[in-house]
């Protein structure tokens, strides 16, 4: 595995957000024999070699230019690792809106069966009346 999907759409949505700002880098984000895997085998060589095991978004997205920018650089060789991502996902509003509907019809069922089981019974214990001596 060259890294986690999650890792890579982050790299890739980074990179083209730049390539939108910057028409240089855009020029070097679409240039051939550059390709979005083997910037993340890039990185994550570059990540073995210095022998740390976190870095912050800069230091990796600068990893990540930095194989843009050089015309010939050795990637390396893949590696087969898991990459944690520490970035929130940001949901769309008809995303947020359907987990509210599923939520919503959700408790709207456990209500609904709730209301309509039928009431457990009491159990009373029958009344003992003790007899009177008087």
């Amino acid at each position: 595995m060259k890294g986690t999907d999650q890792f890579k759409a982050t790299i890739e949505s980074y990179l083209k957000g730049m390539a939108s700002k910057d028409p240089e880098f855009d020029k070097k984000f679409k240039s051939e024999g550059k390709s979005i895997d083997d910037c993340v085998t890039y990185i994550l060589t570059t990540v073995q070699k210095s022998g740390c095991n976190g870095f912050t978004d800069d230091e990796v997205f600068g990893m990540a230019l930095h194989y843009y920018d050089e015309d010939k650089i050795d990637i390396g060789k893949p590696i087969n690792c898991n990459v944690v991502v520490n970035h929130t996902i940001e949901l769309t509003e008809e995303e947020k809106q359907e987990a509210r509907k599923k939520a919503l019809d959700e408790v709207m069922a456990k209500e609904i069966k709730r209301l309509t089981a039928k009431p457990k019974k009491a159990v009373s214990s029958p009344e003992i009346q003790q007899a009177s001596l008087f």
